[in-house]
């Protein structure tokens, strides 16, 4: 397994280390609720150095990210990020990105467990002067998330915090060293911040460790990828090889906002042209539950004995206090307030169709 620049770390904390696309990475520390509710009351930070990212350099590299990804990178100026998606011709797709405008390069942000298959698509549809650079390996990447974290951040940075804009980010430095300060986050938080930085392990532990110092008077906790989920849940986010993935399309994944048919062709458009014109057959729907047991990913959904869907996420809800999900429902009876029946093992739970997100931060 491949081990980020904190992992010394993780394990000097007791850290549950668990294979995650391909890493070690951190399922929790002292526990996921506390560790939800840190990020949710407070400020808490993630190692996601696992994630991916990507250079497209070259004088072709704006056309080339605007004809692979669905959103309208010409809206983009340098400092800003976009969240959007990548689709293969038949509209399935390939990833949901961050794209970040760096001036005469873009920078893509992608999963974890996709990055080999994200770069062979990007070098497989290459045109022009377009060079596609794999950094992920040379990246740090921590996400300081809750209403402390600009209070944390900015004791270590005269950056001010405060002018970075939600979905733009600055160059800088946090404890002395060159990073991106990104106020951007997967936790539903309005105040979060995500820094990248150099994976050299000294540099990495310094900035962590300085953090947590800067942080300590917040209550800084460490969080591990399991409250990273519960947050992201909660918050409506998607998850992509959950939620979607090559057999699903942005619309019926709820993600028709950052699809632009208007825009000039893109990889996908044509299909998705023909999606939007004869309608979905099934959308991606939240639902909640006051059952104690919960629903998975995968689970067969009923209604009336006939099978209208399936979990595709599912999990505890701390500020809810009940269980949240989502799930693909057969058009027809994708309707809030719809009561589902839940096959888990030999019995069904009751569960209520909801509108998302979940919670309002």
């Amino acid at each position: 397994m491949k081990k980020t620049a904190f992992n010394n770390i993780h394990k000097e904390l007791k850290a549950k280390l668990v294979e995650f696309a391909g890493f070690e990475m951190p399922v929790l520390y002292e526990g996921i609720l506390s560790e939800h509710k840190a990020v949710r009351e407070s400020v808490g930070v993630f190692d996601v150095s696992h994630m991916g990212e990507v250079e497209i350099r070259g004088k072709d590299a704006f056309e080339f990210v605007q004809k692979i990804t669905t959103n309208d990178v010409s809206k983009l100026t340098e400092g800003k990020v976009q969240y959007s998606s990548m689709c293969y011709e038949n509209g399935g797709m390939v990833d949901d990105l961050l794209v970040y405008h760096c001036g005469d390069y873009f920078m893509l942000v992608i999963n974890a467990s996709n990055i080999e298959k994200d770069i062979n698509w990007m070098r497989k549809n290459v045109f022009g002067d377009v060079q596609v650079i794999d950094i992920s390996d040379d990246t740090s990447l921590l996400a300081v998330q809750g209403k402390n974290s600009i209070h944390t951040l900015q004791k270590l940075t005269n950056t001010d915090l405060s002018s970075i804009e939600y979905y733009n980010y600055k160059r800088g430095k946090i404890a002395g060293e060159d990073v991106i300060i990104s106020h951007t986050g997967y936790t539903g938080e309005k105040i979060c911040f995500e820094i990248y930085m150099p994976s050299d392990v000294a540099i990495s532990e310094k900035i962590w460790h300085e953090i947590f110092k800067a942080g300590k008077d917040y209550n800084i906790k460490p969080v591990g990828l399991g409250a990273r989920d519960t947050l992201r849940l909660e918050a409506s986010y998607r998850l992509y090889g959950n939620d979607m993935d090559e057999t699903t399309n942005p619309f019926e994944a709820g993600l028709g906002w950052i699809t632009k048919l208007e825009k000039n062709d893109f990889i996908g458009k044509e299909a998705l042209l023909e999606v939007k014109a004869r309608g979905l057959t099934r959308k991606l729907m939240g639902f909640t539950s006051d059952e104690k047991i919960m629903a998975r990913h995968g689970y067969e959904i009923f209604s009336n004995g006939e099978k209208i869907g399936f979990v595709t996420s599912g999990g505890p809800s701390p500020i809810l206090n009940k269980n949240i999900g989502f799930a693909y429902i057969n058009i027809d009876h994708a309707k809030i307030g719809n009561i589902i029946d839940i096959k888990i093992r030999d019995k069904k739970i009751k569960a209520e169709l909801v509108k998302t997100p979940f919670i309002t931060i």
